[in-house]
């Protein structure tokens, strides 16, 4: 277990917790939400030991083995595979021994030793790793590449793989899907399910939150208030806690009027000095309470074009790729004003060589292509934030695309996106990821496009941008293309999935679940298929897919049976959530309440057990469904 209690933390001048408390039990997974610089990632450097609390205490089991994803990695010749197995340090710390005692011809001591790599499974450690970078989008030979081969975003998977092949008690994990596309960032969910530890994960990913873990822990001026559920439960009980609290401090600042008008009246007259001496001393002695306060949402809009054209473009036939090679094949496909496309693919699919072409950074092999004469893209893309001028202010580069707006007018469009007062004439150079985002998502709306690509546009963008995002894209008219790892982004912006796999471009029958359900079985004929008639062991192909075939034939009915312990899990989660807001219900404690009060107390306490009950069978169930899918992968 994990407990803060009456922390305070200052960073400078800043004031980062105030008499902060919090409790976390073991093996529960939380997810960490606040607006940026509001203390989450200060928050994971108490716990590791890199920051000293001002007051206050941290405890936690001094036994407890912390996994944590690294931020960044220098560049090394270390392949990527081992980098991971580094992550692993009884692994490592056994085989070196081994190999010491290799080379001294210690036959007793390496028995021993083996002894102890059979008890931590390091046998299968190597193969796990691969697993693991297979899962984040690696391709195989790139397991045997060195690190410095990778971009920054790939070494954070790197460090992501590092953290998660270290067996632990507590991990921490700082936006692990950052840097993932969609199949990664669904990998790494459906792996973050099966982790037994306690989670502590910082995201602002809401579907991503709402999949792996069962609170919220929510860090708000200079507190940390823990949340049980899922994240839309967290806005629904902050709502009603906001809401109480305003009504508290109304009625407070009701009192003090009260108390301050006495005071005034009477604090000269001897006959009520006394009376107003009292008064004073309770309004010092009252423990004030702050105005409920939201956070400040960022609002924005795409404006509309002007013109638009009708389609705005078009591929027929079109070939795309590399040289003379092409990776994409027969594209076809035009774009309406209106149109609302999301594009799904694995990684190295072509879904960059596909926005590439649109966009004109790509020339095309072979095909027909119509650009409308109104067309005007917008394009949001990583690269686009890292070359950002940092030495320049957020006003001034929206004048250097239109020289003729008034200074008023792009303080104004600057606001929506949260560059206020001195911001927004002030240089970037110390500007966080997710500020340069914002400056990119504004410099691309400044020109009011009516195509819009975005290639991953949540990454560093917090909940309330991500919410203002969306509500922007729904607002827009013109057409947009997005690649996102957001899948409630995703849900609530595009209408129709585009699908780039095995050389082709064409439309996804289909909403992300589906997407979820087609990754899964990609994965399985991936991993199942083999080039040669017989295998090592001399099985035939023929008898081989016959076994295959019978471990299908067992999995699908297994599946059932776990999707509707799934549905059962959450009706029953939902039920203890209706309780609890009844509990939360203080006139639920009046006396005359006392019979309904035991009936909910015995209700809570029957849907627990239930909880429990059903949990253990869904967790039997899983095991043998994993089971049956490892046969598959293995063989």
């Amino acid at each position: 277990m994990i407990r803060l209690q009456q922390v305070n933390l200052n960073l400078g001048s800043k004031e980062i917790f105030k008499q902060a408390d919090l409790t976390v039990h073991d093996g529960h997974n939380l997810a960490i939400v606040g607006a940026n610089g509001a203390g989450k990632s200060t928050l994971f450097k108490l716990i590791l030991g890199e920051l000293p609390l001002d007051q206050g205490e941290l405890g936690m089991p001094k036994n407890w083995r912390i996994a944590h994803m690294a931020q960044e990695v220098a560049a090394s010749s270390q392949t990527a595979l081992d980098y991971v197995l580094d992550g692993h340090k009884a692994f490592r710390s056994i085989q070196i021994k081994m190999q010491a005692a290799e080379q001294a011809q210690d036959d007793m001591t390496l028995a021993g030793l083996h002894g102890e790599f059979e008890l931590i499974h390091g046998y299968e450690v190597a193969q796990l790793g691969k697993m693991m970078l297979a899962g984040l989008g690696f391709k195989p030979e790139q397991a045997d590449e060195p690190v410095s081969a990778f971009s920054g975003g790939w070494r954070m998977r790197l460090n992501l793989a590092k953290a998660l092949i270290m067996p632990s008690d507590l991990l921490l994990l700082d936006e692990p899907t950052n840097h993932l596309d969609l199949d990664a960032a669904l990998w790494l969910e459906s792996f973050l399910q099966k982790y037994r530890g306690t989670l502590l994960l910082i995201s602002h990913d809401r579907d991503f939150i709402d999949s792996v873990s069962n609170g919220i822990i929510h860090v708000h001026q200079q507190k940390l208030d823990l949340y049980t559920g899922n994240y839309a439960a967290f806005e629904r009980r902050r709502a009603e806690r906001l809401a109480q609290q305003q009504s508290m401090y109304e009625q407070q600042q009701e009192q003090i009027k009260h108390i301050e008008s006495f005071i005034t009246r009477f604090k000269a007259k001897a006959s009520k000095a006394k009376q107003a001496q009292s008064r004073i001393k309770a309004l010092e002695r009252m423990e004030m309470i702050a105005a409920a306060h939201v956070d400040s949402e960022f609002q924005f809009q795409f404006p509309n074009a002007d013109k638009h054209s009708d389609p705005l473009m078009s591929f027929s036939g079109v070939n795309i790729g590399y040289g003379e090679t092409a990776l994409l094949e027969g594209v076809k496909f035009s774009l309406r004003p209106g149109d609302r496309v999301g594009l799904l693919g694995a990684n190295g699919a072509g879904k960059s060589t596909l926005i590439k072409a649109i966009i004109g950074q790509l020339s095309l092999l072979s095909g027909d292509y119509y650009a409308g004469e109104y067309m005007a893209v917008g394009y949001f893309a990583q690269h686009q934030v890292d070359e950002l001028e940092l030495d320049i202010s957020p006003m001034r580069h929206l004048q250097q695309l239109n020289p003729a707006a008034s200074e008023q007018q792009v303080r104004n469009f600057l606001g929506g996106f949260g560059f206020h007062g001195d911001m927004a004439v002030e240089t970037c150079e110390s500007f966080s990821g997710g500020e340069l985002a914002r400056l990119a998502l504004a410099r691309i709306a400044w020109l009011k496009p009516n195509l819009l690509i975005l290639d991953e546009p949540t990454n560093h963008l917090d909940l309330d941008m991500r919410h203002a995002l969306t509500l922007a894209l729904q607002n827009y008219e013109g057409a947009i293309l997005v690649v996102s790892h957001d899948r409630h982004l995703l849900s609530n912006t595009v209408e129709q999935f585009w699908l780039v796999h095995d050389g082709k471009v064409k439309d996804f029958d289909g909403d992300l679940e589906d997407y979820r359900a087609f990754i899964k079985q990609s994965q399985l004929l991936d991993m199942t298929s083999a080039p040669n008639d017989t295998q090592a062991g001399g099985e035939s192909k023929k008898d081989k897919k016959r076994r295959e075939a019978e471990i299908r034939r067992q999995v699908s009915p297994l599946k059932k049976v776990v999707d509707k312990l799934e549905a059962q899990l959450e009706k029953v989660q939902e039920q203890l959530d209706q309780q609890e807001q009844l509990l939360a219900d203080t006139s639920l404690y009046e006396a005359g309440q006392k019979d309904q009060l035991q009936a909910v107390l015995s209700e809570q306490a029957k849907c627990t057990q239930q909880l429990a009950e059903i949990e253990e069978s869904w967790m039997e169930k899983l095991e043998e469904l994993e089971e049956l899918t490892q046969q598959l992968i293995t063989d």
